[in-house]
């Protein structure tokens, strides 16, 4: 049987497998099965805004129904409110159904452990081999409405707790962009309460327009807005809320790299860097190590994808790490990604520091970046054949401490990926062709 789990869960075209209704029930049967251990397992599930959540919801509350378990919902919400609100509450799991910064058309299904992490790729295989056994099937019978429940509230006070400075931000105009998603039913009432003056778009879902040319995927809007009208800052949140872009005064793009350093300054300042150290991906720039290590704190890098984020800020306990695309974890709070959570602490290094986000955004210097791709016959170790190794060493020497070197396969196709970052575009440039020559002599057949 194929993996039915991907990177971030079980995803695709609502209505076809692996999200098609008799997939669905089968899914959340299995769930059932490997979390129950002969006992009645409890579910909180949580949405975004498409058309196709709540069908979604009530086969995966049918197959959960089947095998002694039950389904609660709590509507649309963020992502991460699930994750906080799993244990809390008291349920053995809690499920998603989001295709984050993905169009209405798609969907997903995404798991978390009764601790709040996401479901390990052990516990992944588990519920598919569960799947694929004949042995078993789910009754027949038509799916239910799902009881619901409102937890707004908690997950909104657990929010507010990270902000304690909220006096300095009394009337301070504030632009948000909500994707037209999950974060539209918290964010715009959190940062009132909170006494900003808060101007909202992508704040009018209709099943239909999530991600629709607003959200962390298309900031342009909110970019334009911030430098039009006057505000300080503009904060962008994809589809299910697990990940928040800024816009600075002047409309410049702040990512998550910029925001993990002037967040991991700002908590060692406060003895809160758990580790004194950031885990970041490899597609992190060169630029957030160099600034790290000037400010005395490591980097730990990680494979792409914030589940393995979280796995190495679990095993090395760790206080904060994310990715370039704003899916940034504060583990005091959350072990996962939490956009609102993201923006709190961002605007507490505000408050705190008494700088603007452009000030503290201009502290990370974003180094320039080559990617090239390499068609190749067969995926052999470079560290045996000579030519490439020696000319990955040669690089790696011009680099010395002031760039980086990436050259890895792709999991998905056949194809080498070389990425280099420096200090001057042209010269890098250059070295990864050196790099691509070298592979193509020994790896790629003559035409």
């Amino acid at each position: 049987m194929s993996r039915l789990f991907g990177t971030d869960g079980v995803r695709g075209k609502a209505g076809t497998y692996p999200l098609d209704p008799p997939t669905i029930r089968r899914l959340g049967a299995a769930l059932a099965r490997a979390l129950g251990h002969g006992t009645a397992v409890r579910f909180l599930s949580g949405r975004d805004t498409r058309e196709s959540g709540g069908w979604i919801e009530r086969e995966l509350a049918f197959g959960i129904n089947s095998q002694g378990g039950s389904l609660t919902g709590a509507g649309i919400i963020p992502t991460p409110a699930i994750a906080y609100l799993t244990p809390r509450m008291g349920y053995t799991a809690g499920v998603v159904i989001s295709a984050s910064h993905n169009p209405f058309e798609d969907n997903g299904i995404k798991v978390f452990s009764g601790a709040g992490e996401k479901f390990t790729e052990e516990l992944e295989q588990q519920v598919e081999a569960i799947i694929a056994d004949a042995s078993w099937h789910v009754p027949a019978g038509d799916a239910p409405e799902v009881e619901q429940v409102d937890y707004r509230t908690e997950y909104a006070s657990h929010l507010r707790a990270i902000l304690p400075n909220v006096d300095s931000f009394r009337g301070i105009r504030l632009a948000i962009d909500c994707a037209n998603g999950a974060t539209t039913t918290i964010a715009p009432r959190l940062f009132e309460d909170l006494g900003f003056d808060v101007r909202c778009i992508g704040c009018e879902p209709d099943g239909r327009n999530i991600n629709l040319k607003v959200g962390s995927t298309a900031p342009e809007q909110l970019a334009r807005m911030v430098v039009e009208d006057g505000y300080p800052l503009g904060i962008a949140y994809d589809g299910d809320g697990d990940r928040a872009i800024f816009v600075d005064d002047k409309g410049k793009i702040v990512d998550g790299d910029a925001v993990m350093l002037m967040c991991a300054k700002q908590m060692k300042r406060e003895g809160r860097l758990k580790g004194n150290a950031v885990v970041a991906t490899v597609m992190s720039n060169i630029g957030l190590e160099i600034a790290l290590r000037d400010a005395g704190i490591d980097i730990v890098r990680c494979p792409v994808g914030d589940k393995y984020v979280m796995e190495e800020m679990i095993g090395r306990d760790i206080a904060l790490g994310g990715e370039q695309s704003g899916h940034v974890i504060f583990s005091e709070y959350l072990f996962t990604g939490d956009g609102l959570a993201t923006s709190l602490n961002v605007l507490r290094t505000i408050g705190t520091t008494g700088r603007t986000l452009s000030d503290l955004a201009s502290e990370l210097t974003t180094y320039p970046q080559v990617l090239l791709n390499v068609r190749v016959e067969r995926k052999a170790d470079l560290k045996s054949i000579p030519d490439v190794a020696r000319a990955m060493e040669a690089v790696e020497s011009r680099l010395a401490g002031k760039g980086r070197l990436l050259v890895r396969y792709s999991g998905t196709e056949p194809l080498l990926r070389i990425m280099i970052e420096g200090q001057d575009q042209r010269e890098i440039s250059a070295w990864a062709h050196e790099i691509a020559d070298a592979v193509k002599q020994h790896l790629v057949a003559a035409v």
